[in-house]
């Protein structure tokens, strides 16, 4: 069948990425196919993915399923880059298969645009005949693992590191990028200067340049925030002489987290800047430090640094415009600080932090220890509405987000949803062109009267383990929209103790016969040998949010597809998944109760 055959099947519009030059058709979306309406730069209109979307190969219909193969081999490509163009650098029409309510970012009028064929363009058409028949295409198991391990890494904590005995065994993280290139980060670092471990996952929007700043930088802030006063004296009498600074942090990095040389020494000086005005605040009087009190106080003064080093600007030109760039993309967080058995976790955004208990039957629970800050947050959104006058209850959130634009309530930077009008027109002006060429920075965002509506201030929660209290997930939302967290606890925490509860196989409302019910049986037990293959608990929980059929096991045909997508589509089926899995040692938590009561 011909492309000709199939677009006269039906309205269908492209779906663009003209950065890449790929052009592909999509399902209907447009009332006349010769013109698209495509949304504006990719921070708008991203469609969110979910687990529960049909796979191309097998339940796509019919013009999108024979497309499959033309994509894979670049086909389409060569065809519709002739017969197309574009006016915009940056579109992507949304997915039929999503609705908009699923949207991460809504489009809005302003960036709409059109894309148009050529004249004459049907003959690039006629050129070619496909066979309608698509073809399989299926990772092998080496290259899924591949794929799953690229970024995994692990750090076992030592027993005993001079101070303490550690709460913690080790930890487990893994990244899996939807996003091209991913927008999440992942951070982890042992407080030298007191007492505790830092661990956090960072979810950026927009780019990734506010979540690498965030991830390089917040826990620099977090240290300095928890530093004795004595302790903040000597490190500043150091910088002053010239003596070599006490080191504040160890960093366990995988070598693919990259921190910015470039901007190290800005960052060191809003860093200092920042502890000598605690030594200023601070009399010297020998008190006990807030751990809550320190991590807001971290949390606000760093981004409240991102948006006066954007507001200031920096003779260099590339600094400059990474500035802007920082303050203009933004990012969630959810950190974590353990120390001995006290565990706060400061929350800012839609990342979750999630306890996994172990009861005395040898179950498992899952135990939230972050709010989300979205629409679904009731108390997120009476805060949000107090915060303004009146006359906005009903534009502050539109379409369950901010503004009817930002599904997250709290962030670093979207300094276009903090400063006012005024201030976002100056710094567009007098800033670099390659900013002031860009629309979503020109662009105000719709019932903008009383800024700012965004803040980056976190919710503490705290929390005093117990010997039943096992392990911890950090997760950006790109897991816990493809997971339920009772089956997050559950995978992690049979994994951990090596004990795989056999649960009976549902099968929901699915027709199953006899034999396929043997077949189903057969293949579990297959699989039981290979379960716990993995050496490393977030990728195993990555394997689970990817690759789980419909009857919660691990189906590697699904799992080999979902890998397989090109970049340009695999953010229509989930986000970037960033996890961190935080492994309690038992016996010592238990020691500390014992020493107290």
């Amino acid at each position: 069948m011909s492309i000709s055959a199939l677009l006269s099947m039906g309205r269908y519009c492209c779906r663009c990425c003209c950065s890449r030059g790929l052009w592909m058709l999509s399902a209907p979306c447009c009332d006349d196919r010769r013109m698209c309406v495509c949304p504006g730069p990719r921070r708008i209109g991203i469609p969110v993915r979910s687990s529960s979307l049909p796979l191309f190969s097998d339940a796509m219909p019919a013009p999108t399923q024979l497309f499959f193969p033309l994509i894979r081999n670049c086909e389409l490509s060569r065809i519709y880059g002739t017969a197309c163009y574009c006016h915009h650098k940056h579109l992507c029409c949304s997915s039929p298969y999503i609705s908009q309510s699923r949207l991460r970012y809504t489009p809005h009028p302003a960036y709409a645009t059109f894309c148009r064929p050529k004249e004459n363009w049907w003959q690039y058409t006629q050129g070619r005949r496909y066979a309608s028949t698509p073809q399989k295409f299926y990772l092998t198991p080496p290259q899924v693992n591949s794929i799953l391990k690229a970024n995994e890494y692990s750090f076992k904590v030592p027993e005993f590191d001079g101070k303490n005995v550690s709460s913690i065994l080790g930890f487990d993280s893994n990244q899996l990028p939807a996003n091209a290139p991913i927008e999440d980060r992942r951070s982890a670092a042992t407080c030298l200067q007191t007492r505790g471990m830092l661990l956090g996952v960072f979810d950026g929007h927009a780019g990734c340049a506010c979540s690498q700043a965030v991830s390089e930088r917040l826990f620099y802030y977090i240290a300095v925030s928890l530093l004795p006063h004595e302790t903040l004296l000597e490190i500043e009498n150091a910088v002053e002489s010239g003596r070599a600074l006490l080191p504040i942090l160890q960093w366990h990095k995988h070598p693919n987290d990259y921190f910015s040389k470039e901007a190290s020494k800005l960052y060191f000086n809003s860093l200092r800047t920042y502890w000598q005005e605690l030594i200023d605040l601070n009399t010297g009087e020998s008190t006990d430090i807030d751990v809550k009190e320190a991590l807001i106080n971290a949390f606000k003064r760093l981004d409240n640094d991102i948006s006066l080093e954007a507001q200031v600007g920096d003779p260099n030109s590339f600094l400059n415009y990474l500035v802007l760039r920082v303050a203009f993309s933004g990012a969630t967080a959810c950190v974590a600080h353990v120390d001995g058995v006290d565990l706060h976790v400061a929350n800012t955004g839609d990342s979750r932090a999630m306890l996994g208990v172990q009861e005395e039957d040898g179950s498992w629970s899952a135990v939230t220890l972050s709010n989300d800050h979205n629409a679904q947050n009731e108390r997120e959104l009476e805060r949000l509405k107090l915060e303004h006058p009146k006359n906005e209850a009903k534009s502050v959130v539109k379409q369950d987000r901010l503004l009817g634009l930002l599904m997250p309530f709290r962030a670093f930077g979207d300094v276009k949803f903090k400063w006012s009008i005024d201030l976002q027109k100056r710094v567009i002006e007098s800033g670099p062109d390659q900013l002031n060429d860009n629309e979503y920075t020109k662009f105000i965002p719709p019932n903008y009267h009383t800024p700012p509506y965004l803040t980056a201030e976190p919710e503490v929660t705290y929390h005093r383990l117990r010997p039943q209290d096992k392990f911890l997930v950090l997760a950006t939302d790109g897991l816990w929209e493809t997971m339920h967290r009772q089956d997050v606890v559950r995978i992690v925490g049979e994994y951990l103790t090596g004990m795989h509860h056999q649960q009976p196989i549902a099968v929901g409302g699915y027709k199953v016969t006899l034999g396929q019910m043997h077949g189903l049986l057969t293949e579990r037990r297959a699989k039981m040998s290979s379960v716990f293959e993995d050496q490393n608990a977030a990728t195993h929980l990555i394997r689970h949010a990817v690759g789980n059929n419909e009857f919660g096991t691990v189906d590697h045909e699904r799992l080999s597809k979902m890998l397989s997508l090109p970049e340009e589509l695999a953010r229509m089926y989930r986000d970037d998944i960033t996890i961190i899995v935080v492994q309690f040692n038992s016996h010592v938590v238990g020691a500390y109760q014992n020493q107290e009561s």
